[in-house]
């Protein structure tokens, strides 16, 4: 982390960075630390967390190890709703894309979960449709959304020009430019997906066993769902509205914990977030 404050176009030496962090002096080489890495750094932590959280949230749910975040159509209803903000409000920055980004997320997560539930398939013991069944249902869910969301987007930015600058350099994601101002409006959404998962963590590893198994040793497999995908919406949606959708971190750092940590998810779950926060300022280094 401080070594991302002391990297730049202008290379400040570490001895320095730290002095400015413990005292800032007002200098110019303090503003560029507080004003211009400080945000970008802390993006990247909670891009970081959120995107590896939900990953492994969501392979825990779904069984499946190639699950990641863009799986339930997040990425593609914040891409819409961005689009929209821009068509709608004239939306311009960072700053004012992320409260439409946030409600895009949430509500392609909400889409995607009432079209999962649905169906009709053999009753298990938990009162729903088969476990393997409705955990298809959710990825068909989420892979079809997105491919139609995605469809709304293009047509919306042929037609609007303003639209299609805006979503051409939101959609490659990035962490820069970003504000402290939007960093604190979407990490408290990040934090509290966080603490979501750490109480989910009984569950989910009792999930890894297949939910006809888990029902029958008394989870209740229904609320868990509910809760995960929310959970993985406040994670995804809020690191997506941050920073745009970022690929990749989702999907391989739950892997690399998983070596780390083991597969318990009381331990995982931390190590994970940890490991992806670092990913991410290693990577933006």
């Amino acid at each position: 982390f401080v070594l991302s404050l002391a990297l730049g176009s202008r290379t400040i030496p570490f001895s320095h960075t730290l002095s400015v962090l413990l005292h800032p002096d007002g200098g110019a080489e303090a503003l560029v630390i507080w004003h211009l890495r400080m945000p970008r750094a802390l993006a990247a932590v909670v891009v970081g967390v959120g995107l590896s959280a939900a990953g492994l949230v969501m392979q825990a749910l779904t069984r499946n190890p190639l699950a990641e975040p863009g799986i339930l159509g997040v990425n593609a209803g914040a891409s819409v709703a961005v689009v929209l903000g821009v068509v709608l409000a004239g939306a311009h920055d960072a700053a004012g894309y992320v409260w439409w980004a946030l409600a895009g997320a949430a509500a392609a997560a909400a889409v995607v979960f009432l079209l999962g539930r649905g169906g009709t398939g053999p009753a298990s013991s938990s009162g729903t449709a088969t476990g393997g069944s409705s955990r298809l249902r959710i990825v068909l869910a989420g892979t079809a959304l997105g491919a139609s969301l995605g469809s709304v987007t293009g047509i919306i930015t042929m037609v609007d020009s303003a639209a299609f600058d805006a979503h051409r350099f939101w959609v490659v994601g990035s962490l820069a430019g970003r504000d402290m101002a939007t960093v604190e409006a979407t990490a408290p959404f990040v934090l509290v997906g966080a603490v979501m998962t750490l109480i989910l963590c009984g569950p989910l590893n009792v999930l890894l066993l297949g939910e006809d198994s888990a029902a029958a040793l008394g989870v209740r497999v229904g609320p868990v769902r509910v809760l995960a995908l929310a959970a993985i919406t406040l994670l995804a949606g809020g690191s997506t509205a941050l920073a745009g959708p970022v690929a990749f971190v989702g999907l391989v750092v739950p892997h690399a914990a998983r070596f780390i940590a083991g597969v318990r998810h009381r331990r995982l779950i931390p190590a994970s977030a940890l490991l992806g926060a670092v990913f991410l300022i290693a990577a933006d280094i």
